[in-house]
C-alpha cells in the first residue's frame, strides 16, 4: 500500500530552460506586454479626449465613457506590469502548501 502512495506523489519545478524555445516563447510574452501597453496608451489618450470633449460640451454620456477609458486602461497598465510578480506569489503561495 504504501508503493501506491509513493507513486501517487508529483512533482513540479518550472525551469524554463527545460524545453527548446523557451526564449522565444520569453519573447514573444515580452513583446505582447510591450503591445498590450501600447494599447492601455492608446485607450488612455482617447478616453482623456474624450472625457475632456464631454466635460467641455456638457455631454454627459461621453464625459462618463472617457472616464471610465482612462480608469479602465490605467488598470490594465497596473495589472500588466504587476502580471508576473502576482503570478510568482500565487504559485509560490500554492507551492507552500503541503
Amino acid at each position: 500500500m504504501d508503493t501506491l502512495h509513493w507513486l501517487a506523489d508529483v512533482g513540479l519545478k518550472p525551469n524554463l530552460s527545460s524545453l527548446p524555445g523557451s526564449a522565444t516563447l520569453q519573447a514573444l510574452v515580452n513583446g505582447v506586454a510591450g503591445w498590450a501597453l501600447i494599447g492601455a496608451l492608446a485607450a488612455l489618450l482617447v478616453g482623456a479626449v474624450s472625457w475632456a470633449l464631454g466635460s467641455h460640451s456638457h455631454n454627459v454620456h461621453q464625459s462618463m465613457a472617457g472616464r471610465r477609458a482612462v480608469l479602465v486602461s490605467g488598470a490594465a497598465a497596473l495589472l500588466i506590469g504587476a502580471a508576473p510578480h502576482l503570478i510568482n506569489f500565487f504559485f509560490h503561495a500554492g507551492s507552500s502548501l503541503h
